[in-house]
């Protein structure tokens, strides 16, 4: 049995242990969370790459006393040769989901540490050099890391996809055979990269000679990216969306990220006024605020220079009002309207001096295009496959444009004090993810482990699935599940604790200074403090 784990000086949470490890040591050193966040984003990008990367991009929500809540917007936009005739001129009626041609947006990632790392220094009083916070990252790409099982079956299941893209076969199939679980798995280039890094700065990845070498091989390969894609781009700092919620006001990333569908899903449930635990109606309450939720999303969120509506604007109190008023309590709305997929990795961090971090780092789909440079070592995104080459769509591909995003990180400042970071992987199922910890934590009083581990359900696409379906564990009574297909949900039932409900985790500073911090049983993860 798992238990929420408490402490005084600083806690980490991540889906796999050696990034917990390595932000705890920062920790440890005097390091604040957020140089403890940059040690464990650049080692979960060594120890959980088909997940994410130096090759993907990230989000970050910083909370601190002084400051309140920031956020850092690390998304790459599309190349500026990333066309709609491009893709014509190559027989494209829709963008590839693998290879060089889905290669077609930057990878923020890299600046996303740049402006947390200044963020820190300037306002945190950091003081670690980047050295220190890259060293274990640097360590377990050139010493190994042992094969994950969640590495070796993705490994296995998308080789037909991925076993022809440039690159693949050298990381991940280096004996002709993806790497099996449990073997010693290096990356010897990405040490290398990370050692460049370090010694160059981190400006280097987008205006010095790592630039230029991984746009001559992006080229190389067929991807439209480019030098003048890399010198372009930079870390932006928009301000985070917010939502008041029973009393409580919670935070997260505005477009081009799915953000938004998380506030209004939370949202149109306290509308509905349904707060029962655990039973069918608290299901089909969420669940169907999750319909209304992703149909604004898939409708208008994008790149926000595109919106012909803000954002905010959906977050009235009649707007939310409305949409509440569409959902049967008894009947379950026809679905699917959406397909979106993604996987990914959400990481958090509390200090002592009060600040919190809620970071996500994504590199799309799994091992992203597929392709992996030759120099580097980095496995490329597919973000961009999430553009339509349809003109009339309303998230159709254009240059320099920035690609919808499933990921977001969630934060919340609790009516008491409290202060909330939580969040997830798993494509559609990060909104609803974070409802259910939300709601199972702070209104129906469950200790906070026990939301992470409490059954869970998913209702759409996720990372490694196509079914839309409303897939539910099995721990769950019988009873429920019967209600809910009485009441005309596709059910699914899954097994007990299924990796495609996410990687979940959340961390909480009481104001007392108490820490308390839970991570998944479906991952790798752990919640270290000290």
């Amino acid at each position: 049995m798992l238990n929420t784990k408490r402490t005084y000086n600083g806690m980490v949470v991540a889906p796999h242990h050696l990034a917990s490890q390595a932000g705890l040591r920062v920790l440890r050193e005097g390091g604040n969370a957020v140089e403890a966040m940059i040690a464990a984003a650049s080692t979960i990008a060594v120890v959980y790459p088909h997940m994410n990367g130096l090759g993907g991009d990230n989000f970050w929500l910083i909370r601190s006393p002084k400051d309140g809540v920031n956020s850092i917007d690390a998304c790459g936009a599309a190349a500026g040769l990333a066309s709609l005739d491009f893709y014509k001129n190559h027989q494209c009626t829709n963008i590839p989901d693998r290879g060089p041609l889905a290669a077609l947006t930057m990878a923020g990632a890299v600046s996303g540490w740049q402006r947390a790392y200044e963020y820190s220094q300037q306002s945190l009083g950091g003081k670690l050099p980047l050295s220190r916070l890259l060293e274990d990252a640097i360590y377990y790409a050139n010493d190994g890391v042992s094969v994950t099982g969640t590495l070796a079956r993705n490994a296995a299941e998308k080789r037909t996809q991925l076993e022809t893209q440039p690159g693949f076969k050298d990381i991940y199939m280096p004996d002709g055979k993806t790497v099996i679980e449990g073997t010693r798995f290096r990356q010897k280039n990405i040490g290398s990269t990370l050692e460049s890094l370090v010694k160059s700065g981190l400006a280097d990845f987008y205006h010095g000679e790592l630039a230029e070498s991984m746009a001559t091989e992006l080229e190389a390969a067929g991807s439209p990216l480019r030098i003048d894609d890399f010198q372009r781009h930079k870390a932006l700092t928009p301000t985070p969306l917010s939502l008041k919620v029973c009393g409580h006001t919670v935070f997260n990333m505005p477009p081009p990220t799915q953000g938004l569908a998380s506030l209004l899903l939370l949202g149109v449930y306290e509308k509905l006024g349904t707060f029962s635990k655990e039973n069918e109606d608290f299901v089909h309450a969420l669940v169907e605020a999750s319909k209304c939720a992703f149909r604004i999303r898939d409708s208008h969120v994008g790149d926000p220079a595109y919106m012909s509506e803000p954002a905010e604007s959906f977050l009235d109190d009649s707007t939310l009002s409305q949409l509440a008023n569409l959902v049967d309590p008894l009947h379950a709305a026809p679905w699917p309207d959406a397909a979106t997929s993604g996987d990914t990795v959400w990481l958090g961090a509390m200090d002592k001096n009060g600040t919190a971090v809620s970071f996500i780092q994504s590199v799309y789909w799994e091992f992203g295009s597929g392709l992996v440079l030759p120099t580097t070592g980095i496995t490329w995104q597919n973000r961009g496959t999430s553009f339509s080459l349809d003109k009339q769509h309303h998230n159709y591909l254009a240059p320099h444009r920035r690609p919808f995003h499933t990921i977001q990180p969630a934060l919340a400042e609790l009516s008491d004090g409290r202060v909330l970071s939580y969040g997830t992987m798993g494509g559609e199922g990060q909104p609803q993810t974070q409802a259910m910890i939300f709601t199972r934590y702070v209104l129906n009083n469950m200790p906070l482990q026990s939301a992470i581990t409490a059954p869970r359900w998913l209702l759409g696409r996720t990372w490694g699935s196509e079914a839309t379906n409303l897939r539910i564990e099995n721990r769950f009574d019988q009873s429920v599940i019967n209600a809910l297909i009485e009441r005309g949900h596709d059910v699914e039932v899954v097994g007990a604790f299924e990796e495609i409900m996410g990687h979940a985790g959340a961390l909480v500073l009481n104001t007392d200074g108490l820490i308390e911090a839970a991570a998944d049983p479906r991952s790798d993860g752990s919640a270290a403090g000290f």
